[in-house]
Order: C-alpha cells, then structure tokens, then sequence
C-alpha cells in the first residue's frame, strides 16, 4: 500500500493536502478557545465554544494523525533517521501531555493562571510541531 502511495502522481501530494486542513482545523480551533480563555471575546459562552473548538480539535487531529501515518509509511526509513522528525514526534506527546494536564485539572472551567500558562504553552509547543514539519524536508 505504502509503495502504491508512493508511486502515485497524485497520492503523496493529497495526502498533505489533507494533512494540512487537519492541522489547520487542530491550530485553528486552539487558537480560537487559547484567545477565549485569555479573555478575548468574553462575549462569547466558553462551553459552547469549547465543545465546539475542541471538537473540530480532535476532528483536524484525526486526520493530520491518519494522513501522516501513511505520508511517513512511504518512507519510514529516512524519517526515523532524520532528528528534526524526531524531534516533531516528540513535541507533539508534550503538546498531547500539557492538554491532558489541562483538561485532568479542569482548567476551562478554573481560567487560571494555571490554565493561561498551560495555554500558552500549548501555543508554543503547537508552533515548533509547525516548524519541525516545515524544516523535515530541508534537514
């Protein structure tokens, strides 16, 4: 199958097309409920925009996970051998563990300080998973 994806014109190039809408829709939503809890928009109900940020969240996940898996099967070899993928792969278990701590300590309904740095953090994290996947190719 990997071979197929990789002998195809147009397979490879489609799939980061997908790849991309998914992490525009992961980014994207963050963005939006990160500005929320930092206070922007507080006209906006946060439940109602959480549950729907953060499910367009794990629907652009989804399909970034899914189209990288099989971008990353047609040539396994020299990704696992490349340390800015590595280093992608890594940031993005912090970035899952920083969202698990957020939501374990409830911080949407606290909006802390605790939940602003989290936040933050998730941000930057979020920010170097898009500069390790651009700077994969130049490496």
């Amino acid at each position: 199958m990997f071979a197929a994806l990789g002998a195809h014109p147009w397979a490879y190039p489609m799939l980061e097309v997908v790849h991309l809408f998914g992490v525009a829709l992961l980014l994207g939503n963050l963005t939006l409920l990160e500005l929320r809890v930092f206070g922007w928009g507080k006209a906006l109900p946060l439940v109602p925009l959480a549950r729907l940020s953060l499910g367009l969240v794990a629907v652009g996940f989804g399909l970034a996970v899914a189209s990288g898996l099989l971008m990353f099967g047609t040539q396994a070899g020299e990704l696992l051998a490349n340390r800015v993928f590595t280093a992608k792969v890594a940031l993005i278990m912090l970035a899952g563990c920083n969202a698990g701590w957020f939501h374990a300590r409830r911080s949407l309904q606290r909006q802390d300080s605790t939940a602003r740095v989290l936040m933050l953090l998730s941000s930057v994290l979020w920010l170097l998973v898009l500069t390790c996947g651009r700077w994969i190719g130049y490496v």
